[in-house]
């Protein structure tokens, strides 16, 4: 049956996914590989490296690979001849038995990464990139894949746009690569970051009425084309609306912690589902209606050593033995889920007067202002108070903490001395104190976004005060935060 029950389309794309293997019970890749191509319509994989085994095991299948640099290479690769040799060590051996056809030079380095590696990334893209065509390989794209922690803002995605100081001097000159070389502008939009209940449909593609962006005068039915067009307004303003997107990571866990309840089969299902029924159908977003987006679905398995909490272990589409976690159409012969109803347009109200007389004059004369759907501000986090939180999750393990408060600490904006000895906030001398506060001043700090309050899966975002947080955290907790915690007002 195939692709017949989709309705074919010539310019129809089929769904990637984030194949990890922090799993001490994952199948071989070639089973894995096997799986995908005679079970599934995946036609694509990203890696989050160069493995030898995985790279042999899908030669010949047809299936696409993305494969990752880690982050510690890009410093290295601004040399030509170790670039040419890290080529010819890690792709030529299995180019082009095997369809690579993106190189991902690091992940998330504007998010994670010191300034110092931040400012050699463009020029590690563009030298490896040079070692490409010198080794005769002209097929294989560079790019790198960015949390939206690269936005100042994103709400309303019209109005969206890029940090200072990032956005001419590293994405700027970065998709000025990207235009050259036809290469993709990578992104991994998590709508999942952001629950919170009042917004729920809204994040899973069960959104009946639309949100309306009144600067764009488009209608959304979901944040996932809220967040992808955000990128595009702020690529649009650098002069570089021409460079393909690609959604290289993003998705939705089947199961958390107690303190997680969103996690859930029918949830992931549903955000899942979503994702799947864009990609099959080539649907775009309310502004780009006509592009062609390239999604990876995280993840391919449930992954049971990955550190974190319950939910960084439960993303994966299928379990280990292959069998589905839900079932939304990935598989050939299945139907996809069913597509929710259409937005419902509310009765039209007359549009408000125009502030800018320039407006006025270009009217027509005698024509009335056109109907529109009333401005719907977007549905905000049931907050007491108006108060948002960043906080370390329960299962964030000390190194974690300490990755996060090192990272945080270093080089991002962060004044970290009330914590230090002798600091108004040192009391009480805990790890995980220490990090709460910094967490949250981090992410008060840079727009109170949603994507800000990650730190590698290690942090959540809560809408109450952080002691009656706490007190609602299964298991012993030591210390509470309590008065030394610093919360900051929205």
């Amino acid at each position: 049956m195939g692709l017949a029950c989709y309705g074919p389309k010539i310019d129809q794309r089929l769904p990637g996914v984030n194949y990890g293997t922090l799993g001490n019970n994952l199948p071989p890749p070639s089973q894995v590989a096997q799986f995908l191509k005679d079970k599934t319509i995946i036609d694509k994989i990203k890696i989050f490296d160069l493995n030898p085994d995985i790279l042999r095991a899908f030669a010949n299948t047809g299936i696409s690979v993305t494969v990752t640099v880690p982050n510690g290479e890009i410093p290295k690769l601004l040399d030509i001849g170790y670039a040419k040799s890290y080529v010819d060590a890690n792709i030529k051996p299995f180019y082009p038995q095997t369809k690579i056809d993106v190189i991902a030079v690091g992940n998330e380095i504007l998010h994670w990464e010191t300034p110092e590696v931040q400012n050699k990334l463009v020029d590690a893209m563009r030298t490896l990139y040079q070692a490409l065509t010198q080794s005769g390989i002209n097929t294989i794209k560079v790019s790198t894949p960015h949390s939206l922690g690269i936005l100042l803002s994103s709400n309303p995605p019209s109005q969206a746009s890029f940090r200072p100081g990032w956005d001419v001097g590293i994405i700027k000159p970065m998709l000025q690569f990207l235009r050259e070389t036809k290469g993709p502008f990578m992104v991994n939009p998590y709508p999942y970051f952001g629950y919170n209940l009042p917004q729920a449909d809204f994040l899973l593609f069960k959104q009946k009425n639309g949100v309306f962006d009144p600067f764009s005068k488009r209608t959304y039915t979901n944040m996932f084309d809220m967040l992808l067009d955000a990128v595009y307004v702020s690529m649009k303003k650098l002069g570089y609306d021409d460079v393909d997107i690609i959604a290289a990571e993003t998705g939705w866990p089947s199961l958390g912690e107690t303190f997680e309840p969103q996690c859930t089969v029918e949830n992931a299902a549903s955000y899942n589902g979503g994702l799947l029924r864009k990609a099959v159908t080539g649907a775009g977003t309310p502004l780009m209606p006509k592009k062609k987006i390239d999604i990876y679905i995280f993840a391919l398995f449930n992954e049971n050593t990955k550190p974190g909490s319950n939910a960084e272990r439960n993303f994966g589409l299928f379990r280990p033995d292959f069998t589905p976690v839900y079932n939304i159409g990935i598989m050939k012969g299945q139907p996809l889920l069913p597509e929710p109803p259409k937005p419902l347009r509310r009765p039209a109200l007359p549009q408000p007067q125009p502030r800018n007389p320039k407006e006025s004059r270009n009217r027509k004369p005698g024509r009335s202002p056109a109907p529109a759907i009333p401005v719907q501000p977007l549905p905000q986090p049931a907050a007491p108070a108006g108060k948002k939180f960043c906080m370390p999750k329960p299962g964030a393990t000390d190194a974690q903490l300490q990755a996060a408060l090192n990272w945080a600490c270093t080089n991002q904006g962060v004044d970290c001395t009330p914590v230090n000895a002798g600091g108004a906030c040192f009391q009480p001398v805990t790890l995980r104190s220490h990090v709460a506060w910094v967490m949250n001043s981090y992410y008060q700090l840079h727009g109170k976004n949603d994507f800000n309050c990650d730190f590698s899966g290690s942090a959540v975002i809560v809408f109450q005060d952080p002691t009656d947080f706490y007190k609602h955290l299964k298991g012993k907790i030591d210390h509470l935060i309590g008065d030394d915690f610093v919360a900051m007002e929205d």
